[in-house]
């Protein structure tokens, strides 16, 4: 097994840097926005962007949590972990726009499984979607809206983000 890595510590900064600001001009500034990470490392991507977005336009910008683990429709192939809570910030999502924030994209999932959560919780005014990492290999007609990386790889082949404060260190490579 081979591993590269496509993303050191300061090309996630610079992504995450470039997304906020496609955020707050896509949104025309911080109104009406919460972010939401997907656990794990979306929930970590979704406080940075956060706090770039509050530093960048000067205003507090709510981050929460939404756990999709229970919504998953391959529950029954995949281990599943252990569900995280979900936290929905203060004023709750109903008539904001809410972003999406999640690690790698592939198959789209994952993103399915967070819309019909997040449909549950309320009704968003827009649903946008933030991704680090677009790998490819989509079975769900889903697209991101803010991408870090587009990075086309193999199924079978297996991307690995890792972040400091999850993981204790930081990037994204790629097994083969």
């Amino acid at each position: 097994m081979s591993t590269r890595t496509v993303l050191h510590g300061a090309d996630i900064a610079r992504a995450l840097t470039r997304i906020s600001h496609e955020i707050l001009e896509s949104n025309k500034g911080p109104e009406g926005l919460v972010l939401l990470g997907i656990p794990t490392r979306g929930v970590s991507l979704a406080e940075r962007i956060g706090a770039l977005v509050s530093e960048f336009s000067g205003a507090a910008v709510p981050v929460g949590a939404l756990d999709v683990t229970m919504y998953r429709d391959d529950l029954h192939r995949n281990p599943t972990r252990t569900p995280r809570p979900t936290q929905i910030p203060p004023g709750g999502v109903d008539g904001r726009t809410v972003v999406l924030v999640d690690d790698v994209l592939f198959s789209g999932r994952s993103i399915r499984a967070a819309l019909d959560a997040l449909g549950d919780i309320g009704r968003p005014a827009a649903v946008r979607l933030a991704i680090l990492v677009d790998r490819g290999h989509r079975e769900l007609p889903i697209r991101p809206d803010f991408v870090g990386k587009n990075l086309p790889s193999a199924r079978d082949e297996r991307v690995n983000v890792r972040l400091a404060d999850v993981d204790g260190i930081e990037g994204v490579t790629i097994e083969s």
